[in-house]
């Protein structure tokens, strides 16, 4: 048998693609399910002044500590001179509320800094990689020591496709990982040691040349932030796809974590249905496509989210965050097994919890009329406030998602 040649392969390959591209646009797709039960560890939030602010009244398990004042240049802001307090009181509310804490390494302290006058993000030098690695080495091994037990996940540094968090090389970043993981495996084999948390599309050709280079030897998980800002949520399933793909190919076995999403500009809200729709969907799709933490970002953030869970003036919840406990409690113990989509933008997910079914459903344009089969014995309707209703022979289904309940 004759190889086709490189360019007849390339053809071959988007002919395929063009075809599938057609099959989804004419009759839909079929998602397939997954096998474990959704734990409550999956949900996870960012807060930024939770010392300063009441305790969010969603539930969650997980915290992320970013852009909450506990970054290396906070802690360490001049050499060997240590600021622990507002992390101690951070550490203190998490074992209140029993809820677990990923802090995120990085920022390089201007004194610490290879490039000390660089702009960043944050402040000058922050995004630069140490200039001494010693300096990065015993960061790490103090903060791990004096939380060891009490800190369940560390996650080497943030967005490190983005220039404006990190300009080092690839190559620089996988000797901090290397750095970092033997270290805090050293304090305590427990931790779990996250990636580099590459953003957006922008970020696979990073992961993939950092898996290349070794990178999946010094992380119990991968990290990743699937931001799709201005698009809707499913834009993450194909996003989610291509980085599973590098992971395969990389031979990376490892679980894939989100530990930042959200919306920001130029994405506006129109509505507050629009707004829990996102949240909504987002957390079932991310769970759907192979990842096995969410953490949402943020609860307190009011100089960039466009989705805001909280008053900015009070700090208080507004109505949006109830999207956020609606479905917390409707996926919590459940089995997802499938998801369906149609040309018109209806999806239909199955779901199953202790022996009985439900489904959830939403339209991605807006306002639609869903007709239930008589076979699916459907007698009430949840809505994104977790509100009953009976069901009728058609069912109104719009951006945020409805729960059909036997």
């Amino acid at each position: 048998m004759i190889a086709p040649s490189p360019q007849n392969a390339r053809l071959y390959l988007l002919f395929w693609m063009l075809l599938l591209a057609v099959k989804a646009a004419c009759f839909g797709i079929d998602y397939p399910g997954r096998s474990e039960t959704i734990p409550a560890g999956y949900f996870g939030l960012h807060i930024h002044h939770a010392a300063n602010i009441a305790w969010p009244n969603v539930p969650f398990v997980g915290w992320r500590l970013w852009d909450a004042g506990v970054a290396w240049a906070q802690l360490e802001p001049e050499r060997d001179k240590w600021d622990f307090s507002l992390l101690d009181r951070y550490v203190a509310l998490a074992n209140l509320h029993r809820v677990h804490i990923v802090l995120v390494l990085g920022l390089t302290p201007k004194w610490a800094s290879s490039r000390p006058s660089e702009r960043s993000a944050y402040q000058e030098g922050n995004a630069a990689q140490p200039h001494n690695l010693e300096d990065w080495k015993n960061y790490v091994e103090v903060v791990a020591r004096r939380y060891k037990g009490k800190i369940e996940a560390y996650e080497i540094w943030n967005e490190p496709n983005t220039t404006a968090t990190y300009t080092g090389t690839t190559g620089s970043i996988l000797q901090l990982a290397r750095i970092a993981y033997g270290v805090l495996k050293s304090v305590d084999p427990a931790i779990i040691v996250a990636s580099p948390s590459a953003n957006a599309d922008t970020g696979v050709g990073w992961l993939k040349s950092f898996l290349s280079k070794g990178g999946c030897t010094y992380a119990d998980v991968i990290a990743y932030h699937f931001y799709v800002t201005p698009y809707a949520p499913e834009e993450m399933v194909p996003l989610i796809g291509r980085v599973k793909s590098v992971l395969q190919a990389a031979q990376c076995n490892k679980p894939l974590w989100n530990t930042e999403t959200g919306w920001t500009k130029p994405k506006q809200f129109g509505s507050t249905e629009e707004a829990a729709g996102y949240l909504m969907r987002s957390m079932l799709l991310n769970w759907m496509g192979g990842v096995d933490r969410f953490y949402w970002y943020a609860w307190d953030n009011h100089n960039w989210c466009t989705l805001e869970l909280t008053d900015p003036n009070k700090n208080q919840p507004v109505v949006t965050a109830s999207a956020y406990t609606t479905i917390e409690q409707w996926l919590t113990g459940a089995t997802l097994r499938s998801c369906k989509s149609d040309s018109a933008g209806l999806w239909m997910c199955e779901i199953s919890n202790g022996g009985s079914k439900s489904w959830i459903a939403w339209s991605t344009p807006g306002p639609a009329l869903l007709s239930v089969s008589k076979n699916l014995h459907v007698t009430s309707v949840l809505n994104w406030q977790n509100q009953s209703s009976p069901a009728g022979v058609k069912i109104p289904v719009s951006v945020a998602p409805i729960r059909l309940v036997p």
